[in-house]
């Protein structure tokens, strides 16, 4: 028994099956949120896996779909890049013009960018592994707060990316997707998409592009939006957003506990 345990979590790491399972999980709570609450979105984002979550939300892609697609894209992904031949990292407490700079530097050993713009001094890099090491170097030296290794399986959103955006493009020909009913902001472009075939578009430049988190949430505070509700596992995203812009009310749902505060600092029923 803990033999087959051990398999099953290690499988579930493999990106394949993670995006899957992250969907999943998302999917689910957003289910739960709207049979139970009279508050309707007027906006839904993603980050990065998560814009697949946001597009089944606003009823741009099925959620079966959606499943078969996220699976092929991990697959893809993992694909791209040999097994420990890539890398990603968080820099912490830099400016984002320093870490672009320190990339740059870094990058004559191999790729190296900034991917995700997750909050003012967090930003994550991803590329060669050997890239990303010394670019882990150089912002220790510059005076990065922090500077670690994440526990990831493939470089999301750099240019090692780009023979994944090619098949996720091909795949993406097979599946159904028409304009959302609630508009969706995209990672790459932090802008609506004008029809189904630029969605299609965005989400394969999303495997190569940064996820500009940043702009998506002060893009949010500019069409007045106060209050942000976090569908799925865990608060991550609900931090982030409140260090982004304090005056957004953010609030992750993704148990009992969360979901009644949530319905109460939404005016929701019990």
């Amino acid at each position: 028994m803990a033999t087959r345990v051990r398999r099953s979590e290690d499988q579930l790491n493999q990106t394949d099956k993670t995006q899957p399972a992250m969907l999943t999980a998302g999917i689910a709570v957003w289910r739960v949120w709207q049979s139970v609450a009279t508050t309707k979105p007027d906006y839904f984002a993603g980050h990065s896996l998560g814009e697949y979550t946001a597009l089944v939300a606003a009823n741009a892609l099925d959620f079966a779909d959606a499943v078969k697609l996220v699976e092929m894209r991990g697959r893809y992904m993992q694909q791209a890049v040999p097994a420990g031949e890539g890398a990603m990292a968080a820099i912490l407490g830099l400016e984002d013009q320093v870490v672009r700079e320190l990339c740059a530097d870094a990058a004559a050993n191999g790729v190296v960018e900034a991917v995700n713009y997750n909050s003012p001094g967090q930003v994550v890099i991803a590329g060669s592994a050997n890239a990303v090491k010394r670019a882990i170097e150089i912002a220790t030296e510059k005076g990065a707060k922090r500077a670690l290794l994440l526990p990831v399986s493939v470089p999301s959103h750099c240019a090692l990316m780009k023979p994944a955006a090619q098949q996720l493009t091909d795949a993406l020909n097979n599946i159904p997707v028409q304009l959302p009913t609630t508009p969706v902001i995209h990672n790459a472009s932090v802008t609506v998409a004008t029809d189904a075939a630029q969605i299609k578009q965005l989400l394969a430049e999303q495997l190569f592009s940064p996820v500009r988190w940043v702009e998506t949430i002060q893009w949010f505070a500019a069409q007045d939006v106060s209050n942000i509700v976090e569908c799925g596992p865990g608060k991550v995203l609900a931090g982030l957003n409140k260090r982004i812009d304090k005056s957004l009310n953010a609030m992750p749902l993704f148990d009992l506990a969360t979901l009644q505060k949530t319905q109460q600092a939404l005016g929701e029923g019990s």
